[in-house]
């Protein structure tokens, strides 16, 4: 599991070594584990031409003392302040003892940029001449290589309120900030230096943790007790969000999947081992149902949501259903049973009220709040937020970075819907199912683009879903 923690919590880690260490001893520390990071990126040191820009305090200092332990191993370093008045005094006298150079602008010949900007204390857009120095960087092609995160992005939400740092490495120090999953951080490296961390209500799922709680079937376990997903999908008008999410829920490890709806020839005619029904009431037992997709908003589509927050069973809703729950959202209120909401930012501002925002996990944590449920914000970084996650009191919230855009294709959330019910079929909780369907579907559709097949549109919701299961396999 990957953990995310607050500038305020990384620094209160740091105050008991900034008081026992050396003066200095941890930032050379932290400055010597980023030189090295940096020397991986070029490949080779010895006659590469490196060039920091310095801001000033600690996060300058980085820069300019992983520009001296570069230049020590053979490379050309030049350093750019910002602010020369207040550049950290020590870092600059030893990387001038170094051999270090002092420019007014990035010499053309630079290999590779050293952000030392501003670090996880600064906020807002990059200042004028910073935003210049960066544009000129960004013409030429240069590789940049952010110290604790690309200036100009803010640490909690990942924003950008004006230009900013596009770092093809970020080097962070200690312990992951939200902005590292939020923002456009390139590839991101950890650089342990020693921080004893407290636990933290922010999280990403790694395939080692989706793998562990996957629910596999057991040498005693029958279709029932790997848990049975009731699907109310699909119309007339969209008998394909049927088909999708249904067959996601197969394809997820259900037990048994039944489909209640009218679009029962058309799934069944696709997955021949779904049991179908006339309506909800007829479907037969199952551990948790899956409503919205593609169901249409009518009197029939009602009637399903209702039925599934009448029962005493996991509820996913997604699509259709949530525009319902929208104008009706005394549906879920006092609800014990697990309810997991799925929307997109246009359906989350018809839930919320408002638009995401550029802060999405507060603005998630503040639905599952007042809703008393889970809610999957997607995204290309998808928020999972658990009620009680705003006030940290109770609830887990997960962050889960596609690192693609693949899965942003009509259908896809069909397909994610029922790899989820399936999930809470087996028993899972809420946000654990949410954040682990989550990680199964990019992975799948990552995986549909690796290897298009037969299809023109390589990514289709379809190709997705027929990916589902080797997502899980490989895990």
């Amino acid at each position: 599991m990957r953990h995310y923690y607050t500038a305020d919590a990384i620094r209160d880690a740091e105050a008991p070594l900034l008081s026992s260490l050396p003066d200095g001893a941890l930032m050379r520390r932290a400055a010597y584990g980023l030189a090295a990071a940096i020397a991986r990126e070029l490949g080779t040191v010895t006659g590469a031409t490196v060039c920091a820009v310095v801001g000033s305090g600690d996060n300058g200092g980085d820069a300019l003392w992983a520009a001296t332990f570069l230049r020590r191993r053979g490379a050309a370093a030049t350093a750019l302040l910002l602010n020369p008045e207040r550049t950290h005094a020590k870092a600059l006298a030893a990387f001038r003892w170094a051999g270090g150079r002092l420019v007014e602008t990035v010499p053309e010949s630079t290999d590779l940029v050293i952000d030392g900007v501003v670090g996880i204390s600064g906020s807002g857009p990059l200042r004028p001449n910073a935003a210049e120095v960066f544009a000129g960087v960004d013409a030429a092609g240069v590789p940049v290589v952010a110290v604790d995160i690309p200036s100009g992005l803010d640490v909690d939400t990942g924003a950008a309120a004006g230009p900013h740092v596009h770092a093809a490495l970020t080097v962070t120090f200690g312990g992951l900030k939200p902005v590292h999953a939020l923002g456009e951080c390139g590839r991101v490296k950890l650089i342990d230096i020693g921080l004893d961390l407290p636990a933290t209500s922010v999280a990403s799922m790694e395939a080692a943790d989706v793998a562990a709680r996957w629910p596999i079937p057991r040498a005693t376990d029958d279709k029932y007790t790997q848990g049975v997903t009731g699907v109310l999908a699909g119309s007339a008008t969209y008998p394909g969000a049927a088909i999708l999410c249904a067959g996601a829920a197969v394809a997820a490890t259900s037990g048994m999947v039944r489909y209640a709806g009218s679009a029962a020839a058309e799934v069944v005619s696709h997955w021949p081992e779904v049991v179908a029904a006339p309506s909800p009431s007829a479907a037969g037992r199952v551990q948790s149902w899956v409503v919205g997709p593609g169901l249409g908003t009518d009197e029939a589509g009602a009637t399903a949501l209702w039925f599934a927050l009448g029962t005493d069973l996991p509820v996913l809703v997604d699509a259709d259903a949530l525009t319902i729950l929208a104008a009706h959202p005394d549906l879920v209120a006092g609800r014990t049973a697990p309810t997991v909401l799925t929307p997109h930012a246009g359906e989350f501002a018809r839930l919320a009220g408002h638009p995401p925002g550029d802060d999405r996990v507060a603005a998630t944590r503040r639905l599952a709040d007042s809703l008393g449920v889970t809610v999957l914000l997607k995204g290309n970084v998808t928020i999972i937020a658990e009620a009680g996650a705003q006030s940290r009191s109770t609830g887990t919230t997960y962050l889960n970075p596609a690192g693609q855009s693949w899965a942003a294709t009509a259908g896809s959330g069909d397909v994610l819907s029922g790899v989820i019910g399936a999930l809470l079929a087996a028993g899972l909780p809420a946000g654990e199912a949410a954040a682990m369907g989550a990680f199964v579907h990019a992975r799948a559709a990552g995986l549909a683009a690796a290897d298009p097949g037969p299809s023109p549109a390589p990514t289709s919701a379809s190709r997705i879903l027929d990916h589902i299961r080797s997502s899980i396999a490989n895990l």
